[in-house]
């Protein structure tokens, strides 16, 4: 369709070193010129937003401990073995949690083991999402058991500060940007819809997406 209508476009680098080819090019060129995404709506962008203020809540602060039984993710028995010590050493602190400093010590492979395995304050983003996800499942004082690609750790959650929603104004670009991606995915699939039910093709099928 684009040499139909005689587009041609330079190629963009898309990486340092990495090139578009012409015809990318030229694609690219047909699908700024023809797709027309639905703009977006403030007022639709506030209703989504009062409808879930929980997604736009700032960081939550965490203080915990962890003890961290190491194993490689495609280590089968490792795990195996990381996870059993692992569910020992828990059942010994629902029992008897002021031992976790010295369990920490004695069989925690993190360098957090010479502080009683404490990691201090953590935001979103220092721990790995694996660990983060049980972490805001936690009480506060509770114990969990969470596996990471580095193997399998026993969580002492001391302290949450969940974060406060952001004002409407504060995410507005956040969900402005979020629609417009969704919105130009919508359109390019019905643009190419278009081109392909009018194509003659052969070899290849094609279900409504577009996909091959």
């Amino acid at each position: 369709e684009a040499r139909a209508q005689g587009l041609a476009a330079e190629p963009a680098e898309l990486a340092p070193g990495q090139w578009e080819t012409e015809d990318e090019a030229a694609i690219r060129a047909l699908l700024d010129q023809q797709v027309r995404p639905v703009p977006a709506d403030e007022a639709a962008l506030a209703a989504h937003y009062a409808e879930r203020p929980d997604q736009f809540r700032a960081p939550s602060l965490y203080e915990a401990a962890h003890i961290l039984f190491a194993a490689a993710p495609d280590d089968a028995s490792a795990r195996a073995q990381a996870r059993a010590k692992a569910e020992a050493a828990l059942a010994e602190l629902r029992a008897r949690p002021g031992r976790f400093g010295e369990l920490a010590a004695e069989l925690s492979a993190c360098s957090s083991k010479t502080a009683g395995g404490v990691l201090g304050q953590l935001t979103s983003g220092d721990t790995v999402p694996e660990f983060e996800a049980v972490l805001a499942t936690m009480e506060e004082g509770g114990l969990a058991l969470a596996e990471t690609r580095y193997g399998l750790h026993i969580i002492r959650l001391d302290a949450r500060a969940r974060g406060q929603v952001l004002p409407f104004q504060a995410v507005l670009p956040q969900l402005r940007q979020a629609h417009d991606k969704a919105a130009w995915l919508r359109a390019s699939r019905d643009y190419l819809g278009g081109l392909i039910a009018g194509a003659g093709i052969s070899g290849i099928t094609f279900d409504q997406e577009g996909r091959a």
